[in-house]
């Protein structure tokens, strides 16, 4: 029995037993530790030569294909669909009585938009008519008493005529007598008849001419009545007209065909002369793209270019390089810059490249103002 208890391990002997196993547990996991690290190291070390080569290997080949579409294609995203919007203004006053459209509508060129009040202007055109018949009129008169001067003039033209006939008579015969009365041939009284004949064809003459010059002038002063009387009858008329055409502009008519847009009038409206109404948005589009300077290099009309809308991401419109403006849009602007300053700052100019659709778009809502990226093709 006493060997039996002396074989019995005591506390102290088994708490070291214990302590031996945990520290060689703790070793067997250290170790352990040690060389699953060391079979992960491998990997990892391939990972970080592997991920940074295959990256530098797509970027290189990302940056030929950059070089080689920069080569072949040019592109911009400072580009916008143009179009033309047409405003629509009344060339006379007055209230709009009728108003015809509404925003969005679809008119086509000759439709009647707005009708302004008409009676004034009915009233214009009635004073300015009857004006123009009272010159009328008056003129009709004048032409009358022209004729009737002109037919003074030619019988007093051939009053003068005759009078001087019986004068170069009466002279000669007068001629005559004094001689035969000088040598005592004829009496005394006929030499006085003879002189009393000239006297008388003399003052027939006088006033034959006289008659004449006042005929003349009075000839002369209706012809000038006449003229005056033709000017301001061409100025009634102008006046007739101008109010036909104030009668007419009442009704304001579609320019073109297009859809209404910014439509400010309403009906009771009293509108003023060029006030703008409306505007009218053609269906015809194009796209205006700002290229870089530095891009044009090698573009030039009637190269085709790939036009992404953003309305559209899917789509891809065929369009073509129409024309390139003259001019950066910087010079084209109402203050171009003044570069011959101290603080110049080079500034990499843009110019305007006008491109147009190949296809048709009558099926896609594309409207003036829409962002665009063109894609042209220089190469």
């Amino acid at each position: 029995m006493e060997e039996n208890q002396q074989n019995t391990p005591n506390n102290d002997e088994i708490k070291e037993i214990d302590k031996e196993k945990i520290e060689i547990k703790a070793k067997e996991r250290i170790k352990q530790r040690k060389e699953k690290a060391k079979k992960n190291r491998p990997e990892y070390k391939k990972k970080r030569v592997i991920v940074p080569t295959v990256t530098a290997i797509l970027l290189i080949f990302l940056g030929i294909f950059a070089a080689i579409h920069s080569t072949y294609f040019q592109s911009t995203d400072d580009a916008f669909v143009e179009g033309r919007l047409i405003t629509v203004a009344p060339r006379v006053a007055g209230p709009a009585i009728k108003l015809l459209v509404d925003d969005n509508d679809e008119v086509q060129a000759g439709d009647l938009l707005v009708e302004i009040d008409p009676a004034d202007y009915e009233v214009q055109l009635k004073e300015a008519e009857a004006k123009l018949a009272q010159a009328k009129a008056e003129l009709n008169v004048t032409e009358k008493e022209v004729a009737k001067g002109e037919a003074n003039v030619n019988q007093s033209f051939e009053d003068i005529s005759s009078t001087e006939s019986k004068l170069n008579f009466a002279q000669k015969d007068h001629k005559r007598y004094t001689e035969m009365y000088k040598a005592g041939i004829v009496s005394k009284q006929d030499f006085e008849n003879s002189k009393t004949k000239l006297e008388v064809s003399q003052a027939d003459n006088k006033a034959a001419n006289e008659r004449s010059a006042a005929a003349k002038h009075a000839l002369a002063s209706n012809q000038a009545k006449t003229e005056s009387m033709n000017a301001n009858i061409q100025r009634l008329e102008a006046e007739v007209d101008q109010a036909k055409l104030n009668l007419k502009y009442t009704k304001i008519y579609a320019p073109q065909s297009g859809k209404i847009s910014a439509r400010s009038v309403e009906q009771g409206n009293y509108l003023q002369v060029g006030q703008p109404l409306m505007q009218i948005v053609p269906k015809e589009v194009w796209v205006v793209a700002n290229f870089k300077e530095i891009q044009l290099t090698h573009m030039k009309e009637k190269q085709p270019v790939s036009i992404k809308i953003d309305t559209y991401p899917n789509k891809r419109f065929k369009g073509e390089v129409q024309s390139i403006q003259r001019a950066t849009g910087a010079k084209s602007s109402l203050f171009p810059p003044e570069n011959a300053v101290g603080s110049y700052v080079k500034i990499v100019q843009r110019v305007p490249v006008k491109i147009i659709f190949k296809e048709d778009i009558s099926n896609y809502n594309i409207v003036p103002g829409m962002s665009v990226v063109p894609k042209v093709k220089v190469k």
